[in-house]
């Protein structure tokens, strides 16, 4: 019996020690202040259940703000990196800063899984799935949709220059937009506007003020259909507003009748899937056959605001 005892726990050491218990996985998100990020951590939060259950750990990584995010992304891939972990989730919003770091560190080993942005790099960084949108189809569905329910000019706003996934948007809304028979236009504001709506709202009022021909507004953060609505309210334009993603107070424009649309992505699917699928890859081999496995788009719009609202009012919407 103690012989047994003896070799049962050897056994248990040898495992523990090879990584066959224990999976540790790292989910790098975007700012702390981005409340579009609490939606996926809730996802994250719900998946770390599971993990924990067997025998893995998640780490929650997220830059302090968008103003050095190149940077900041590397700093955590890194850190992620010198403290072993065996996977990272992970966005690709910078390729030319986050694409390096990802190679490194699938050269120490660790398994990379990609959600919410950079689809068109996954291979570049050997990711294992994707979970989210596909950005340019977003954008192209978006600006369609403006066009065919009256858009002439769409003003598509970005509001981090550079990002690899709001460009996309924007080029998705110029060409869906523009075959739809709509002009669209693209404004950049400065990154450190990014969740000021009072300051993007002055912004989009010179753009309105300017050119009097812009109808439709679409912008690739939540944020920017509130400053939109602002904007409406300061100038007394006739606009039509849309966004990507979503919050209670966009939903209840959409019901009340001062934001047309909003094009959702569902996050906490993402975070949810990106966590839960890396460990289990990690811990039982396992994988799907769907690849990229995409989360969005969708429009919500006065047809069906009423069933999505439920589900955000528990924060998984």
């Amino acid at each position: 019996m103690k012989l047994t005892k003896t070799l049962t726990a050897a056994m248990t050491a040898v495992l523990v020690s090879t990584g066959a218990y224990a999976q540790d996985i790292a989910v790098i998100a975007g700012s702390i202040e981005d409340a579009f990020m609490d939606k996926i951590k809730k996802g994250v939060d719900d998946a770390t259940h599971m993990v924990e259950a067997n025998g893995g750990t998640v780490q929650y990584l997220r830059t302090q703000n968008y103003e050095n995010f190149g940077p900041d992304l590397v700093t955590l891939i890194n850190q992620a990196i010198a403290q072993g972990v065996d996977g990272i989730a992970i966005p690709v919003w910078v390729p030319d800063a986050q694409i390096p770091a990802l190679q490194m560190a699938a050269e120490e080993g660790i398994k990379i899984m990609q959600y919410n942005s950079g689809l068109p790099v996954k291979a570049d960084i050997g990711a294992i799935n994707y979970f989210g949108s596909d950005e340019y189809a977003a954008g192209f569905g978006g600006g369609k949709y403006m066009a065919e329910n009256g858009a002439t000019h769409i003003l598509c706003h970005i509001q981090i220059p550079g990002a690899i996934n709001l460009e996309q948007r924007c080029q998705g809304v110029s060409d869906g937009g523009t075959e739809a028979g709509a002009k669209v236009t693209v404004i950049s504001t400065p990154a450190n506007l990014d969740g000021d709506v009072t300051g993007t709202a002055e912004a989009m009022k010179a753009e309105l003020i300017g050119d009097q021909s812009i109808d439709a507004i679409i912008s690739t953060a939540d944020f920017g259909a509130a400053a939109a609505a602002n904007a409406v309210e300061q100038t007394g334009i006739d606009l039509k507003i849309g966004a990507f993603d979503f919050s209670p107070a966009t939903l209840e424009r959409i019901s009340g009748g001062l934001q047309t649309m909003a094009i959702d992505q569902q996050p906490y699917l993402q975070g949810f899937l990106a966590t839960s699928m890396l460990f289990a890859h990690l811990k039982f081999g396992t994988e799907i056959s769907t690849d990229p496995v995409l989360t969005g788009p969708a429009i919500i719009d006065a047809s069906n605001v009423d069933a999505v609202k439920a589900g955000a009012e528990l924060g998984a919407r």
